[in-house]
């Protein structure tokens, strides 16, 4: 998943980016506003944002970012009052974490609110991650709101993918999720072409996929 960070303290910014790698993200980092309004139209599923920047406040950026984007925002920032907190919540920030801050509390806020939201789109009846969602009513797949055809067992193995989030899927559970209903033999080699196929139909950069991820050893997965 990429995640917009907009921090202008060099260090922290420095820091964020590393531990955000270290964890499977791929920051996307700006140092001020004017930076950050060039890129809104990436692909980003959560922004970090800096309350007080060198060329504005956060507060106006999350508004532009919330206009555009069904995604949660964060502040990050050394102003704790509590008229400070309730400004930026009242802004449409879904949290609020004040510095200096530990990285593992950040990792623990960033999966609660991802985890709000994913439940908003279950409810809603339909999952979605990043820029791709699949509609098990329709039994359809968009990325970018465009419509993505599938095949049947493309669409069976990632129907498995999200059924099964941020968990790792061996071949063999994969390969039981997708036998053909009709009895025909899928082997081990279908599911690395399935696979393929899958990821140059939805990934951005199908040879670095942020989307189904190889988890060397294991197997795959979607998910954070």
């Amino acid at each position: 998943m990429n995640i917009l960070v907009v921090e202008d303290d060099q260090g922290i910014a420095m820091g964020l980016e590393y531990s955000l790698k270290q964890e499977g993200y791929t920051p996307l980092i700006c140092h001020d506003i004017r930076e950050a309004q060039a890129i809104l139209g990436e692909d980003f599923g959560v922004a970090l944002l800096d309350l007080t920047l060198p060329d504005g406040s956060g507060y106006d950026l999350c508004q532009q970012i919330k206009a555009q984007k069904d995604i949660p925002v964060i502040f990050l920032t050394a102003c704790d009052s509590e008229v400070n907190v309730v400004m930026g919540l009242d802004m449409g920030a879904d949290d609020y974490i004040t510095k200096p801050f530990r990285i593992r509390e950040l990792f623990s806020r960033l999966r609660t609110v991802l985890r709000r939201y994913d439940k908003g789109a279950q409810l809603a009846g339909h999952y979605l991650i990043g820029n791709v969602r699949l509609d098990p009513h329709e039994a359809k797949v968009y990325k970018n709101n465009q419509e993505v055809l599938l095949s049947a067992l493309e669409y069976r193995l990632l129907l498995t993918f999200f059924n099964n989030r941020n968990q790792v899927l061996s071949r063999t559970q994969l390969l039981e999720n997708i036998w053909d209903a009709a009895g025909n033999f899928v082997n081990d080699n279908t599911v690395t072409v399935y696979i393929k196929r899958l990821r140059e139909k939805l990934e951005d950069d199908p040879q670095n996929p942020t989307l189904i991820k190889t988890v060397r050893g294991l197997g795959y997965k979607v998910g954070d």
